[in-house]
Formats: C-alpha cells, sequence, structure tokens
C-alpha cells in the first residue's frame, strides 16, 4: 500500500473518531439535554428538606428511597426552591401496597392547617384502580384529574418496575406522562408557584410498614421549555370558569353560556327565557331565589338540539337542600308541561327528601333518575355551596356516562334488555319510547330551589 493511500485512511480513521455519534448517548441526545438541572446528585440529600410525616428517606444504589412508618400522616421530602414554568422528570418505582406522588406547585405555611403540605400531585398508583399520572390536589381540593375519562393513560403504568413520569407545568396548562403516554391534561391557575416534593403515603396498618417507594434521574427545566405535542383526544379538564382552550376548541367543543350572555338558552315550549325564574349573573345561571309561591316549572332548554353522540360538561353549585337536574334527549311536546327524558340528577342528598325515594338510591345525586343509583365513591363529592362537576357522555353505540367530579358513576345502554326493565318498572313505565330520541335539547331544570350552574361545554359527535 503506498504512503499516500496510507495517510488518506489514516485521516479517514482520525475523522470518524470526531463524529457524532448518533444514538441516545452521543452529542445527538445532548443537545437535546440542554437546559436539564439534576435535583439529586445520587449520593445524598442535598437540597431536599421533609416536611409533615416521619417517613424515612434515605440514599441507596443511587436513588432516593422511601420507607413508610406507622402511625404518621403523609411524608413529603421537599426541594429547597420554588418553581413555577418547568418541566420536571424521574423515573419511580413502588410496592404494589404502597401509594404516593410527586407534588409540584406545592406550598406550606403557618396559616395553612399549620404547615399542611398542599398542592398539585401527579399521582403514582400500582393499585387496581389504575390512575398513576392522574392529578390529585393533596389537602386542598381532592381529586382534579382522576383517570376514568382516560383509559389509554391507566394501562401506562407498570407494576413492579421503573416508569418514566414527566410533568410539564406552564402557564396554566398541566400535563403529565407515564412512560411517554400522556396521563392528564389539566387547565388551572390557583397556584402559579410551589416546590416539588416525593410523597410516602400513610398506612393504615402495621403490615405495610416498611413498604417503599423509589425515584431516580430526578431532573428539572425551567427555561428554553419544549412540551410535548398535544394529543388532540385528550380528555381535557378545565377549572377556569367559562372557558375554552385551544385543544377544547380543536376537539370540537364550546360554549353554551359565556358567563353573560343567555342567548343559546330559552323556555321550554317558549321562545325567550321564563320570566323571573332566572338570573345571568356572577359567571353563572342561577334559578331565581325559592320563594313561598314559588311553583317552578321555569325549565330553560338549549336552542338547538344534541345528538345521538355528545359530550356535555357542566358545573353545579347546590343550596341546602336543594333539587334540580340536567336532562338530555327531550323533544317538544304539547301533552307534556315539563321536558321528558333522562336525567342528571342534581340534589342535596342529605337534605332533600327525594334522595330516600326510588330504589336504592337511582334519585340521588348524579344519578340517572329514577333509573341507576350513582356509584360515588369516596371523597367524590364537594359540599354544599362549593362548586362541583358533572359530565354525560353519549356514545355512539348508544351507551351514556355519568361522570361527578371527573369519576365515572353512572354507565348504561339506551334501548338494550336492560334498559328496557329499568324503565318498566320506574315511573316512566307508562312512556312509549322513554328517552330514546335520536336527538334532544339540553334541559336545565326549575325545580323552584335554588342551584347555579356555569362552565357549559358541549361537542356534538358524529
Amino acid at each position: 500500500m503506498s504512503i499516500g493511500i496510507k495517510s488518506h485512511l489514516a485521516a479517514i480513521a482520525c475523522a470518524a473518531l470526531l463524529l457524532p455519534v448518533l444514538n441516545p448517548s452521543g452529542i445527538q441526545a445532548q443537545k437535546k439535554e440542554t437546559g436539564w438541572v439534576s435535583l439529586f446528585n445520587g449520593k445524598d440529600l442535598t437540597g431536599w428538606k421533609q416536611l409533615n410525616g416521619e417517613a424515612k428517606y434515605e440514599v441507596k444504589d443511587g436513588a432516593i428511597v422511601g420507607t413508610s412508618v406507622f402511625k404518621t400522616p403523609n411524608s413529603f421530602l421537599t426541594t429547597e426552591k420554588d418553581y413555577g414554568d418547568f418541566i420536571f422528570e424521574c423515573e419511580v418505582q413502588v410496592d404494589d401496597k404502597l401509594n404516593s406522588g410527586i407534588q409540584f406547585r406545592s406550598l406550606s405555611t403557618p396559616d395553612y392547617r399549620d404547615g399542611r403540605v398542599h398542592g398539585y400531585q401527579c399521582e403514582i398508583d400500582p393499585s387496581d384502580r389504575a390512575w398513576s399520572g392522574g392529578i390529585y390536589d393533596e389537602a386542598r381540593r381532592g381529586w382534579l384529574y382522576p383517570l376514568d375519562g382516560n383509559q389509554e393513560g391507566r394501562k401506562a403504568f407498570k407494576r413492579n418496575a421503573w416508569n418514566h413520569y414527566r410533568i410539564e407545568a406552564i402557564g396554566n396548562t398541566i400535563r403529565t406522562f407515564v412512560n411517554g403516554i400522556q396521563t392528564a391534561h389539566l387547565i388551572d391557575d390557583l397556584t402559579p408557584s410551589g416546590f416539588i416534593c416525593l410523597q410516602v403515603h400513610s398506612i393504615p396498618k402495621q403490615e405495610l410498614e416498611g413498604t417503599q417507594v423509589k425515584w431516580r434521574n430526578i431532573r428539572i427545566k425551567t427555561t428554553g421549555l419544549q412540551p410535548k405535542p398535544v394529543k388532540k383526544t385528550i380528555h381535557v379538564v378545565n377549572l377556569i370558569p367559562n372557558t375554552l382552550a385551544d385543544v377544547e376548541k380543536e376537539q370540537g367543543f364550546r360554549l353554551l353560556f359565556d358567563g353573560r350572555n343567555a342567548g343559546q338558552w330559552r323556555g321550554y315550549k317558549q321562545e325567550g327565557l321564563p320570566q323571573g325564574r332566572w338570573e345571568f349573573r356572577d359567571g353563572a345561571i342561577t334559578i331565581a331565589k325559592k320563594t313561598e309561591d314559588s311553583k317552578g316549572g321555569g325549565d330553560l332548554i338549549t336552542r338547538e338540539k344534541f345528538g345521538p353522540v355528545f359530550d356535555f360538561k357542566f358545573e353545579f353549585k347546590l343550596t341546602e337542600g336543594a333539587n334540580s337536574g340536567i336532562k338530555y334527549f327531550i323533544e317538544e311536546r304539547e301533552d307534556k308541561k315539563s321536558g321528558l327524558g333522562p336525567e342528571y340528577q342534581v340534589l342535596d342528598d342529605e337534605k332533600h327528601p327525594d334522595a330516600k325515594n326510588g330504589i336504592n338510591g337511582n334519585r340521588t345525586l348524579a344519578s340517572l333518575y329514577d333509573l341507576i343509583a350513582a356509584e360515588k365513591p369516596k371523597n367524590s363529592l364537594k359540599p354544599v355551596g362549593e362548586w362541583n362537576s358533572g359530565r354525560i357522555v353519549a356514545l355512539a353505540d348508544g351507551t351514556v356516562q355519568h361522570f361527578l367530579n371527573e369519576q365515572k358513576v353512572v354507565e348504561y345502554k339506551r334501548g338494550d334488555a336492560a334498559w328496557k326493565e329499568l324503565v318498566a318498572r320506574s315511573k316512566f313505565k307508562d312512556e312509549r319510547d322513554f328517552g330514546m330520541a335520536t336527538s334532544g335539547h339540553l334541559l336545565i331544570q326549575d325545580h323552584s330551589d335554588q342551584v347555579s350552574f356555569r362552565s357549559l361545554r358541549v361537542k356534538q359527535g358524529k
């Protein structure tokens, strides 16, 4: 081989050593990593402090290990710094018997429950419920984004394995991902900034003492934030009243009330609004205050019909002992003074007597009135005087679902054998083809009790 050829080959080999290696550990990957800051040095708990409970936190094999302790409240290993807008990532592994979470934009102040940690939490849930990646408001509002409305997200978490978590908190939009699958999309502006912390949940039984949760590869990015592409089909929970986010608009949602204008509503079998029965103020539609001579009967219906496929979201606020409801697939009939159709019951179960009527609780809050009782899980309801959310989803195969504060509480299929049997033993047994209209109006019931509604968002399906 000539000296010239040898020199040329040597130059090529040398240049090859300087080229980027196009794999996850090479220069191309390093470019993607720009701006990330590690929150854990892999050796000790520098930069962290513990609040509230007395669970044990230590470093083992390059991971932070939290160990549960009996008879102590929820424990939080907390960053010493606060963070506003950020993207956070880590890996998590948890014992199947232990619940845990990652707090973010969270607070601890002397004037709030004597320093109780409170704020957003991304759930770590190895149970059969499978709400890992959901968003809980610790020690404050409870569940904001359970995963009943995101069945794909419920499958993302892997038991007895390391799971990759990602939290994007940018402005009022919060999104979470587990193993690359989007699990939550929340829009909320209650807390714009706060610390991040790793939770070890309290345990109800002594035999659970010693169960562990582990975190590693904990990092954060606060500048040059590049969120993942928006999944157009993701269920969005928007807690900012009477607004629509861009993603909701792209999904086909629109407002039926913007906080001021009630032009999309009218009275049942009327051209205009029922006189003296409704107020449109303070961002809400409110039934006029009950009086002794009030007889109700001023139901509101949408000017437009919806169905057979639709998704209707709303918020409601009860007063003590109040009764109302949201009816759907409503047709205006000359022989009926009020709209007849399926009803999402809106009721103060504690103080209104109708909660004890019907069969097995099928007239309680969020039930399919007089047909199917809502299966309300523990802590699914906010007290009278606070806003609760409802949702009615009608699917193409005839399935209808009721949600209360984003948790599914009723599911049935219009027209099947079970439906016919339910109707046959209800107060609607003599109504031909009850609830079987192809489409119909949405109706807010005036039961002469004071109830408020807002954030009325609807999507007409195909």
